[in-house]
């Protein structure tokens, strides 16, 4: 089965432009993001996707594989799946370009999923700990069958606990998601159905069209930068790892 990892890096972030090319030490964001991946060895092929010509030069320049993207898109999936349509390719996985400390282990679990023939998309989840906020609209949560299928994604508190006693945990959605080929390029022809619309979720368009997500639950942290915020406490847990060595 060949797997590759794909990195879609758009410049133009709505909440926080051009934060892929923000540095954390002496390295941009989507660098790290770019090098971490090539050095966990589980991927046939790491390249990045993006409408960017400053970040294609920076991929460049450390001798990386980049795809210049040539339509406007309006999601990363969607600009995965023009890279990736004449590929001779099993499985992809999208890795988000400002993750810069997503660790090996949940990929690699992730990629396990696809030992079942019959699943078609996986993703990644953490349970809620101390200092996150399941009301917060930005942490997307999921929740899922006894097969960790996901039932239903949403920027609402899910499950919502009438029984204020009931012993449930909360799950937030990472995004880091991995497809078979054929399911991407499906995706892409699928119109956004109504629940999409209404929660500005993409992965609800799978769910809408019968496809299970599998979910895999981690236990490691991540920090994903969406805002100047995310920025300064990434560079703060960089430079703590650091003392480390």
């Amino acid at each position: 089965m060949k797997n590759i990892a794909v990195i879609p890096a758009r410049f133009a972030a709505s909440r926080f432009p051009g934060k892929l090319m923000q540095r954390i030490g002496e390295k941009t964001i989507i660098r790290m993001v770019y090098e971490n991946a090539l050095a966990m060895h589980l991927f046939d092929e790491v390249l990045v996707v993006t409408d960017s010509d400053d970040i294609m030069n920076e991929i460049l320049s450390v001798g990386g594989s980049v795809i210049k993207s040539t339509k406007d898109h309006q999601s990363g999936s969607d600009r995965i799946a023009e890279a990736i349509a004449s590929m001779d390719v099993d499985v992809v996985v999208n890795i988000q370009g400002d993750e810069p400390f997503i660790e090996k282990e949940p990929l690699r679990n992730l990629l396990m999923c696809f030992e079942d023939p019959s699943v078609a998309v996986a993703s990644i989840m953490k349970r809620f700990g101390e200092g996150d906020e399941p009301e917060n609209p930005n942490q997307v949560k999921v929740v899922c069958n006894k097969n960790n299928d996901a039932l239903y994604f949403s920027r609402s508190p899910i499950p919502f606990k009438r029984n204020r006693s009931a012993d449930l945990p909360y799950f937030k959605h990472v995004g880091v998601y991995a497809y078979r080929k054929e399911a991407l390029l499906s995706f892409t022809q699928w119109p956004m159905g109504s629940l999409e619309q209404a929660e500005m979720l993409e992965q609800l368009r799978y769910l809408e069209n019968g496809v299970a997500i599998r979910m895999v639950e981690t236990k490691t942290n991540s920090i994903g930068i969406d805002t100047p915020e995310d920025l300064e406490r990434a560079r703060v847990e960089y430079k703590s790892s650091l003392k480390g060595f």
